[in-house]
């Protein structure tokens, strides 16, 4: 092997390792500030639904450090020209604001107010659990504006999957349904 060879292959091997060394918190900051959040909006003091530009955040740490910019929020295109002074609650804890693991957090210990099973824990592949509302409806949490979450864990109780299944079609298909007492158990 050559020398001029040689130094080609430590600058190719250096300048990987470089790559390599920078592109791991750019990785993580991908991961870490993706997803849809829920934040107190600064302005009007209620709850939002925001999405930070994950991207830019994992190109700025690959760079040097990670610069948040808001690539959605519920109150835009309206308020669009905002300080997105709300980052500031993102850059403090990201993990507390992501709304799955709001959601989760909800979940977590209960059981169904119909047959009373434990809800286990969410994952993204499992079919959602729904929500039993004061009108005595069920509906997937999924079907609310992520800033509904909040008001709505406030009002309504957990149902899992199968009883939300069971219950929409009793309630869209009453006509194939035969409602039976229990009996009492007999005793001889």
């Amino acid at each position: 092997m050559t020398v001029t060879a040689l130094v080609v292959l430590i600058v190719v091997v250096l300048a990987v390792g470089l790559f390599v060394f920078r592109a791991i918190p750019g990785v993580r900051a991908y991961f870490q500030f993706r997803g849809k959040r829920l934040i107190t909006c600064p302005e009007n003091h209620q709850t939002e639904t925001v999405e930070v530009a994950a991207g830019e955040a994992a190109v700025g740490a690959f760079l040097s450090e990670p610069t948040l910019r808001l690539k959605e929020c519920s109150r835009w295109p309206i308020k669009q020209d905002c300080g997105q002074e709300c980052l500031q609650q993102i850059e403090i804890d990201p993990a507390n604001c992501l709304v799955w693991n709001i959601v989760s957090k909800w979940y977590e210990g209960k059981s169904c107010v119909f047959c009373h099973k434990q809800i286990g824990p969410l994952h993204h592949m499992d079919h959602a659990p729904a929500v039993l509302t004061p009108e005595n409806k069920t509906e997937e949490w999924r079907d609310f504006r992520p800033e509904q979450l909040p008001e709505v864990f406030a009002t309504c109780r957990p149902v899992c999957w199968n009883c939300h299944v069971t219950e929409s079609f009793r309630r869209l298909h009453p006509e194939l349904v035969t409602n039976r007492e229990l009996e009492a158990k007999r005793i001889r």
